[in-house]
């Protein structure tokens, strides 16, 4: 498969990841989707949050896509991050430890309630494991990072999240729910090589124009 976009040690794939589920990479850090039916129909329409995609968004593509690709690369990673939405959550392997993303200003509803969090599974090792760890969670009160994807996370939460599974310049992220490249762009802020596979071409052209458009000086994520 050929890149979409390639140029300072970010590479973007236009396709299916299962297609390239032996590639090289050291960590492992992407959102894939939730199975909340935002890909054709379901709910999630009232809340705006459906999105072009040659899939859909359902429990079923998670548990026969997305799982399995999942469990492959946490295997592989010395180190990943995997925020699998609160629906299909127990779907994903047990992960190695856990934390969330607060979001005390949440407006999505659930069977209980408001929903204020999302959870966060860690895979491999802690690279800052006995020296100085950082938490596991944080409060996200930012905006979304990229217009033209609903369910895009927002840079300086990914950045912070990005920094805590690498703690080194030499690490090659992997992304292979790319979305709209919120991964390339904090690796690109961060100095990162990596490497975002995302199936739907138009938001590999979002993705490409955010990195085109060079990087950001957030100054310390921690």
């Amino acid at each position: 498969m050929r890149p979409y976009y390639e140029a300072d040690g970010i590479t973007i794939y236009h396709g299916d990841c299962r297609e390239l589920i032996g590639i090289a990479f050291g960590c492992l850090l992407t959102d894939p989707p939730w199975g909340i039916e935002g890909g054709r129909g379901g709910q999630t329409r009232l809340r705006k949050k459906t999105y072009a995609a040659p899939f859909d968004d359902t429990p079923a593509y998670v548990r026969t896509v997305c799982v399995p690709v999942v469990a492959s690369l946490a295997a592989r990673c010395k180190s990943g991050a995997v925020t699998p939405g609160n629906a299909m959550a127990f779907a994903y392997p047990g992960p190695v430890a856990w934390g969330v993303f607060w979001q005390p200003a949440a407006v999505a509803f659930g069977p209980w309630g408001i929903v204020c969090s999302q959870p966060i599974f860690y895979y491999g090792k802690d690279p800052r494991g006995g020296k100085g760890q950082w938490p596991s969670g944080k409060q996200l009160t930012e905006r979304p990072s990229a217009d033209g994807h609903p369910c895009a996370k927002p840079i300086r939460a990914w950045s912070w999240l990005l920094a805590k599974v690498s703690a080194s310049a030499d690490d090659v992220i992997l992304d292979p729910f790319l979305g709209a490249g919120t991964t390339l762009v904090a690796a690109k802020n961060l100095g990162r090589e990596a490497i975002g596979i995302e199936i739907e071409e138009r938001y590999c052209e979002i993705a490409a124009k955010r990195l085109a458009q060079g990087v950001l000086d957030f100054g310390g994520v921690a």
